[in-house]
């Protein structure tokens, strides 16, 4: 009972404490950019390699640090090529657009 006590005191005390908020950051900062390590910001990322995921569906890797899988799923997806090795070594070094640059730095998701 009295340790029951102690604790429901020691509870309150913390209730008392202030909380102290940092204020967010704002958006033209350098630390509030998506990507401060500098992926995005190429015009025209090149693959870089390829990997298969868990499904074993082929994963494209690019310079920019993303990926996208590219899955060969005819008649909604067809990339014949992805299954091939030797297809795949000639897209090394070439462009891809990609997605996730296209969507730019700025991209607001939360919408006004």
């Amino acid at each position: 009972m009295e340790t029951a006590l102690l604790a429901a005191i020691g509870m309150g005390r913390d209730l008392l404490h202030k909380n102290e908020e940092r204020t967010s950051l704002n958006k033209d900062l350098p630390e509030s950019e998506h990507n401060p390590d500098g992926r995005g910001r190429s015009i025209y990322p090149t693959v870089i390699g390829f990997h298969q995921d868990d499904d074993q569906h082929w994963v494209v890797e690019l310079s920019c640090g993303h990926t996208q899988h590219l899955r060969h799923q005819p008649p909604w997806q067809s990339r014949a090529w992805v299954l091939d090795p030797a297809r795949r070594l000639e897209k090394i070094g070439q462009p891809f657009a990609c997605g996730w640059c296209a969507q730019g730095p700025d991209r607001d998701n939360l919408g006004t």
